[in-house]
């Protein structure tokens, strides 16, 4: 049995510079090597009782996304049970805990056989759950999947464009799309991989998943100047079978007069938006724009609820039709113009006004000690720079026409950029950015204004015995306040109760206090058909380059206080971690599924300890700060 440590909340003060350890026996100081992972998180406790067999995960009504291999989880109500699934032996916890990962058919219903026994008692369950189609055997010789066609809906596209249009159905078969009035369009198989389950691409660490074989089942073309009104029908025909679908896809040709859409993501004028709109590569991808209301763009296509619009004459982007208002016909497609700048240095930050003729899109881009702000559609008439009063956290800002229609305004700081964001003053540009607040060195948490958000609800993972993330995310949060809050931080919290808070208000309020740190509290959960044994463990994500520091500073201190799998840092497309005006993390410190981490979390000391490292990260983060700011950097 695992020994149990001293409880972290002892240690802690001394890490943080409290004035009094509390009180209780000494313990040491973790060093510069992690301790070894046994005995690391508290023990799971024994629970005695009658056998209760319950599934906690898949419930009935979810579809299970896994191809030959899938894990449920639950409880069997006393630790002295022996279970097994469909016949295979599973773990049981001391506390009655389960997991277990099992071979599956390829059948459309999932039925899995419990039988649980003790010295004294036994019990059976018989519980079904449903996998979804893209896993199923066709039911017919020939088949197409119906839900599978690209595009579909209303498409705006250019007439001398070629439109991509893909579709599933049997290998071997001929596969044309037929158009009103019977003209017939061929596809052609794709005869590449299959496509990579995002949940092995994300989470997966055994690379003999990613040895897929070859796909025949999909099937490619194209159609270009063709305007539709009216549904086509595609058909897959195989000897004497032939099936058919209507292919709900409506084509309109765009004409060489410009398109021009405002960007608003509050249409509807209920104010609870972040008056931003999203930008991805492509269709369903990752944000990487980020739009005011206000920006001006012209639209180049539309494939469904997505809008592709031109930013310039080499950067398209795929933008919500929902948040494209169409301006008159005839809205001049004019360039702006850029003018001279001005900078005005505050003590906390620097301002850096942008005029433009217009509203034009922009993207921000982040380095170290550097931020290039690119303006797209636009020219440069910038004949002064006016730096203002000295202001040493800035070292220079120059401009360059990088291409015909862009301009990139390029600013470099002494030290580290520690936030920064982007506003319309009626057609300036305001830029502001960020300074590090003073640190200091010997207590590096004095005087800190810091947000923490505890994860979820609404949704969330929950554990074999019931336990909620989000009653966990909470419980860890308010520990890692009390901790912070005794190294002299002021500590602000998103929520302090269970009511459901979505994830814009978490985000508009650190920004709107002024937080300078965001931590965002998690525990993990893995997508189906990926093995949660050998895919557990602690993980920080971030967003920005300014971040990062902060994230590994805590990822090495949940590896060393949990000892649990170091699955290191990742960079995530997340909310939490997408704010600009501070440095901003979230932590997954552990994992909701694995029995023994959710009794961790079950346990105040165990809580402690998650809470201890995720203090113990962000103070070594800000002492590092403060090192470099004695060694002269602003």
């Amino acid at each position: 049995m695992p020994v149990r440590f001293p409880a972290p909340w002892i240690i802690v003060p001394l890490l943080l510079g409290a004035c009094q350890p509390a009180p209780g026996p000494p313990a040491p100081v973790p060093g510069p090597t992690a301790p070894r992972a046994e005995g690391k998180l508290p023990p799971v406790p024994l629970v005695r009782g009658p056998i209760s067999l319950r599934v906690v995960y898949p419930q009935p009504t979810d579809l299970v996304d896994a191809g030959d291999s899938t894990f449920l989880f639950g409880s069997a109500g006393t630790g002295e049970a022996a279970l097994t699934v469909n016949g295979f032996p599973v773990r049981v916890w001391p506390n009655g805990a389960w997991l277990a990962w099992v071979p599956i058919p390829p059948d459309s219903i999932l039925t899995f056989h419990l039988v649980a026994r003790t010295a004294a008692d036994s019990a059976s369950l018989e519980y079904s759950v449903r996998r979804a189609p893209r896993f199923l055997p066709p039911g017919t010789p020939v088949w197409i999947d119906s839900t599978s066609l690209s595009p579909r809906g209303p498409v705006w596209w250019p007439a001398d464009e070629y439109l991509p249009v893909s579709v599933r159905a049997t290998p071997g078969a001929t596969v044309r799309l037929v158009q009103p009035g019977g003209r017939a369009v061929l596809l052609a198989p794709d005869r590449g991989p299959a496509e990579i389950p995002w949940g092995v691409r994300a989470f997966d660490r055994d690379t003999f998943n990613l040895a897929v074989p070859s796909r025949a089942d999909r099937y490619l073309g194209a159609l270009r100047g063709v305007a539709l009104a009216d549904p086509i029908t595609v058909e897959a025909v195989m000897g004497l079978d032939t099936a058919r679908v209507a292919w709900p896809l409506q084509i309109e040709l765009l004409d060489s007069s410009p398109r021009v859409v405002e960007f608003n993501d509050d249409t509807a004028g209920r104010g609870d938006t972040d008056s931003l709109t999203i930008g991805r590569a492509r269709p369903g991808a990752a944000y990487h724009w980020f739009l005011p209301t206000g920006t001006r763009a012209v639209v180049t296509g539309r494939l469904g609820n997505d809008l592709r619009v031109r930013l310039s004459q080499n950067q398209e982007i795929w933008v919500p039709a929902s948040d494209a208002v169409p301006l008159p016909p005839g809205t001049p497609d004019l360039r702006a113009t850029v003018g001279s700048l001005t900078l005005t240095p505050e003590p906390d930050r620097l301002v850096v006004r942008v005029p433009l003729s217009r509203r034009v899109p922009f993207r921000v881009e982040e380095g170290t000690r550097r931020l290039t702000l690119r303006l797209y559609h636009a020219a440069a008439d910038i004949d002064w720079i006016r730096y203002g009063p000295a202001f040493p956290y800035l070292r220079s800002v120059r401009w360059l026409q990088t291409a015909s229609d862009e301009v990139a305004l390029d600013l470099e700081f002494t030290g580290p950029v520690w936030g920064y964001r982007a506003r319309w003053s009626r057609n300036d540009l305001l830029l502001e950015v960020r300074r590090p607040p003073r640190i200091d060195p010997h207590r590096p948490l004095r005087g800190r204004l810091i947000v923490v958000d505890p994860g979820h609800p609404p949704l969330g993972a929950t554990g074999p015995t019931g336990l909620r993330e989000a009653e966990a995310n909470l419980a860890v949060a308010e520990e890692l306040g009390r901790l912070l809050e005794a190294g002299g931080a002021r500590v602000l919290f998103t929520r302090r109760d269970d009511s459901p808070l979505d994830l814009l208000p978490r985000v508009k309020f650190a920004d709107s206090v002024g937080a300078e740190l965001l931590v965002s509290v998690h525990n993990n959960a893995l997508p189906d058909g990926v093995n949660p044994f050998t895919n557990n463990g602690s993980s920080v994500f971030y967003n920005h380059p300014r971040s990062l520091p902060l994230a590994r500073a805590i990822q090495r201190e949940l590896v060393r206080w949990l000892g649990v799998r170091d699955l290191g840092v990742g960079w995530g497309d997340l909310a939490l971690a997408r704010p600009t005006w501070m440095p901003a993390v979230l932590t997954e410190g552990l994992f909701m599924m694995i029995p023994e981490q959710e009794a961790a979390l079950r346990d105040p000391a165990g809580r402690r300890r998650y809470a201890a490292a995720v203090a113990s990260g962000i103070a070594r983060f800000l002492r590092d700060v403060a090192r470099g700011q004695v060694a002269g950097v602003p």
